[in-house]
């Protein structure tokens, strides 16, 4: 019998293997059906709603990267070809020096009032010696860096100081924070005056000459707050003398969007660069969507047919896991597996210490992480120091741990990957960003970890290591999964449409966190960004709920479920549903200051309906029949004609007889008689189905207005959108009577401006999600576009280069208030017909 030769397959294998890993790194990256579009902005790492960092600029390089509320979130990249550095991601946020301290350095002390003063109370003469002494910053609890908390509608603030005799002659800034309607004097001169609207950290260079020099100085701000939180912080600045060293930048070729991704090119000299920023949001794997880790995936290739030396130097810091840059943090190296990282975390550690708005979390740690190779290098060293260092050397060396307050040494965390010698083949690789918040959300007295921990048998480092060992599959799915979102939008609404729902994707899931309740029941909590904070409001729900019933239902349960579980258990008592169960990111109940009776009944009733709709089946539903009833019947008493009341446009106040809210309860008291019928309770599908049409018909008899419906019953001559129609249509309910719609819609064309159709009669602004809604309702694409093309022009055009804003005037496309917030998953509806 002839012998087998077993050595020569097998010497084949192991060549095969090893030509596979030796060239696993120059295989080149796998790109998504990509959208070029001038975005407000750029979405870079998107986990959760504390941790997401944006870029603000055109250019990846000519902004810092930032945290959507505005604060720094340093991300800094840059790439050494020959010795050559060029910066390609982010900005050094050079420190600036103080003047006089605002409260994210240190608290101040001030006079304050909140009864109105006397006439000249702005004017360094004026008597405050009546006036309360108190720290600053001024504000509801809550609130960031405060130290004297303001609960009444007024503030009046005075702050004296002297010039420090030493100060270095050059520009002087006043940074200043408010929320709401604010004014701010210096030595008597207004230098700032605004309507209702809230920011953080505004700066503006002041006239040196307004300042005393060898005398008394005072800073005098009075705010109103109308409504929620109210705020009042300002200091004095001065520019530092320490400058960009990695000067040089790259050149930006294309930047370019899909639903899961953020692609970049330049050109860095002789070499190209591709850049790929990845949040494997992926509605269908509820473990990969919350396992908190991004990829950050390059590639490098020459440009001239040569070869050159290349290192790419990535870096972060530990103003990813603090509140306030005051807070001290303590860095450290570690690793797991073939996985090597630096990792920060405030020292204090405040586990689910702090809720509310404008807060960034201040427990858990960040994580720079990448596969460990004898041509990786992670590193420790200070913000300066680290970047002259790879300059000089291409390499870097530091402790292993470092301890320090930001606000005196930054410290750095950085990634440095040795390329070799880079020609025209591709040479890639990736570097990973990752939070371990250790406790999520307080749910009614109980800490929930995050979803991915699977009750807190993974941890954060089984979480890096599979990150890494499914990288490639990973990116496979995620590009399918981005080539089907944007095939399906573009056919559903066209190209405009489609750029707006990629745009939307990543903001609206990553203002959410998912966790399970200690019955095992999926929880997926909103965060209310920059309206109020709330966790688990359902009038944010309701607009953001497309996104999530088009791609898993599921996810819309877990919004839902609070907000069920808190009447069922006897927690909420009223004969209605609340309107959130908490501010981010405890959900201990409701902490909003105001019911929205029909509003909240007819969001919860109408979404379990569409539920119904998307699975076939109410099994959901009949889970909850007994509050839904309840909340059904709530509506046919009250429901045709509300009362004074707030509706989801709470900004615009309350008022009565809100013709778009009846049509809310109208819908709802029809979907419930829907349900009924699915579930065979055919005597009570028909009570509910026919008490709804009944109710329309009034309806349209009270609204009718010439050749539109008002805005009130009660007052001709005005108009809102009625976007709450559209579920008549998505559910085939055939409650109102067609040309209902065909009116609207009609007139609607006539009352557009050049960034949209203005949310009614009153003033200009609108919110771009209900645009959307109210475009479905049209009953062809051509009509439908007619309203998705303003609303693209104001995104591409908004002068506010914030996580896009669903608020916004349509006159001139500036933002009013909001940013960063799940509603815009509202622009998927299109997508439910």
């Amino acid at each position: 019998m002839q012998k087998r030769n077993i050595f020569c397959p097998l010497f084949l294998l192991v060549v095969s293997l090893l030509a596979f890993f030796s060239c696993s790194n120059s295989q080149e990256l796998i790109e998504s059906q990509t959208t070029e579009l001038r975005a407000p902005a750029y979405p870079l790492i998107t986990i959760d709603p504390y941790t997401s960092a944006w870029s603000e600029s055109d250019n990846l390089y000519d902004s810092p990267v930032r945290h959507w509320t505005g604060k720094t979130h340093s991300l800094i990249g840059a790439i050494r070809v020959d010795g050559e550095v060029y910066r390609f991601l982010g900005q050094i946020d050079v420190p600036w020096v103080p003047v006089l301290p605002s409260a994210n350095y240190e608290s101040w002390e001030g006079q304050y009032t909140f009864s109105e003063p006397k006439e000249g109370w702005e004017k360094p003469g004026f008597n405050d010696k009546k006036w309360e002494t108190g720290e600053g910053a001024f504000g509801t609890p809550e609130m960031p860096s405060l130290k004297t908390v303001w609960d009444t509608k007024d503030i009046w603030v005075r702050r004296t100081f002297d010039l420090p005799t030493d100060l270095p002659g050059g520009d002087i800034y006043l940074i200043y924070s408010h929320d709401d309607i604010f004014e701010l004097y210096l030595n008597g001169t207004q230098l700032v005056a605004t309507q209702y609207e809230w920011h953080n950290n505004v700066v503006l260079k002041i006239d040196r000459s307004l300042l005393n020099e060898g005398e008394a100085n005072v800073i005098a701000a009075h705010c109103h707050n109308r409504t929620g939180g109210g705020y009042v912080d300002f200091g004095l600045f001065q520019e530092s003398e320490k400058k960009d060293i990695f000067a040089q930048t790259a050149v930006q070729n294309k930047v370019a969007l899909s639903a899961t991704q953020t692609n970049y090119s330049f050109t860095c000299g002789p070499v190209d660069l591709k850049l790929q920023f990845v949040s494997p949001l992926l509605p269908d794997d509820l473990n990969l969507l919350s396992r908190p880790v991004n990829y950050i995936n390059y590639q490098v290739n020459s440009n001239d047919g040569a070869k050159h030396d290349v290192q790419v130097y990535f870096e972060t810091t530990p103003q990813w896991a603090v509140n306030e840059v005051s807070q001290e943090v303590e860095v450290s190296k570690g690793e797991t597996g073939n996985i090597g990282f630096v990792k920060a975390g405030t020292t204090e550690q405040p586990v689910l210490q702090k809720k509310g708005d404008n807060v960034r979390i201040d427990w858990g740690y960040v994580y720079l992480a990448a596969k460990k190779t004898e041509n990786t290098t992670l590193a420790i060293g200070d913000y300066f120091d680290s970047k002259a260092t790879f300059i000089k050397n291409g390499t870097l060396e530091g402790p292993e741990t470092m301890t320090a307050k930001m606000t005196k040494k930054m410290p750095a965390m950085v990634c440095i990957e040795k390329l070799g010698s880079v020609g025209q083949d591709a040479s890639t690789g990736y570097v990973m960003i990752a939070y371990d918040d250790l406790e999520s959300i307080q749910y009614f007295g109980n800490n929930l970890k995050a979803w991915w921990t699977e009750n807190g048998t993974k941890t954060i480092n089984d979480a890096l290591q599979a990150a890494s060992a499914e990288h490639d599959k990973v990116m496979k799915r995620c590009v399918d999964f981005d080539n089907g979102l944007w095939n399906e939008t573009l056919a559903a609404g066209g190209k405009n449409y489609a750029d707006l729902c990629v745009l939307a994707f990543r903001q609206s899931i990553a203002a959410h966190k998912l966790v399970k309740d200690t019955e095992g029941n999926i929880l997926f909590l909103s965060k209310e960004n920059f309206s109020n904070g709330s966790i688990g409001t359902v009038d944010v729900t309701y607009p953001s709920a497309p996104l999530f019933l088009k791609y898993n239902p599921d996810l819309l349960k877990g919004m839902l479920n609070p907000i069920f579980y808190y009447s069922e258990s006897g927690k909420w008592a009223k004969p209605f549903a609340a309107h959130d169960v908490g501010t981010y990111p405890l959900a201990n109940g409701q902490t909003y200051g105001g019911d929205m009776p029909v509003e909240e009944c007819g969001n919860m009733v109408i979404l379990t309906a569409a539920i119904a709709e998307m699975e076939g089946n109410a099994d959901y539903a009949a889970k909850h029949w007994d509050v839904l009833t309840v909340w059904a019947n709530y509506l046919l008493e009250n429901g045709l004609d509300p009362e004074n009341q707030l509706c989801t446009d709470d900004f615009a106040g309350h008022f009565a007889h809100n013709v778009n809210l009846s049509v809310k309860a109208i819908m709802g008291i029809a979907s419930y008689g829907k349900m009924a019928r699915m579930l065979g309770k055919e005597e009570m599908a028909e009570k509910y189905t026919s008490e709804a049409k009944s109710m329309a018909a009034k309806w349209v008899d009270m609204a009718k207005d010439g050749d539109h419906y008002r805005l009130t019953f009660d007052q001709p001559g005005t108009w809102s959108q009625k976007y709450n129609l559209v579920w008549d249509k998505l559910m085939n309910l055939g409650i109102f009577p067609p040309e209902v719609a065909e009116t609207e819609i009609a007139y609607y064309l006539t009352k557009q401006n050049k960034y949209g159709l203005p949310l009614d009669n009153r003033r200009t602004y609108t919110k771009s999600d209900w645009i959307v809604w109210t475009a479905t309702l049209a009953g062809d694409q051509e009509t439908f576009e007619k309203f998705i093309d303003p609303v693209h022009q104001y995104v591409t055009d908004t002068p506010d280069r914030v996580p896009m804003s669903d608020w916004y005037e349509t006159p001139d496309a500036k933002q009013v208030g909001f940013q960063a917030r799940s509603v815009v998953g509202g622009y998927f509806i299109k997508l439910l017909e």
